[in-house]
């Protein structure tokens, strides 16, 4: 059985870094600023056994907006849906109830969000965003 939880004495950062310092997302990212972005968030994780095999967060102001990120499911446990239940976890989370706007980000996992609600911005034109020219460098290269 999988247990989800967003007690933050259960997250295992070293594990949590790891995962995102392989991530197409944030290769190589320093762990200060995982554990800042740990800090700074709504962390979830997922345990079997527990050891944590998943890991998400939202960010948001819990009245307009969320953002959720860093969805990372164990190579062993993926397949069996979890990442997408993780991300239900937080669409039915009471702090996210009537929120106007729940975004994310993701190169190859369209099919999981969508089923969930999630599509393109109806209204593209619109989007802006602001990256650090070294990020921005990383992404294109």
């Amino acid at each position: 059985m999988i247990e989800l939880s967003d007690d933050p004495a259960r997250l295992d950062l070293a594990r949590i870094h790891g995962w995102l310092a392989s991530s197409y997302w944030s290769p190589g990212i320093a762990r200060d600023l995982v554990e800042r972005a740990v800090a700074g968030s709504h962390c979830l994780g997922a345990y079997r056994n527990g050891a944590q095999i998943g890991y998400a967060r939202a960010i948001s102001d819990r009245a307009t907006f969320a953002w959720i990120a860093d969805v990372w499911i164990d190579e062993a446990a993926r397949g069996a849906g979890l990442g997408r239940r993780m991300v239900q976890w937080f669409i039915e989370h009471p702090d996210y109830q009537g929120l106007r706007r729940i975004a994310l980000v993701t190169l190859d996992a369209h099919g999981v969000y969508q089923a969930l609600g999630f599509h393109a911005p109806l209204r593209p034109e619109r989007y802006m965003e602001r990256l650090d020219p070294a990020f921005a460098a990383a992404l294109r290269s």
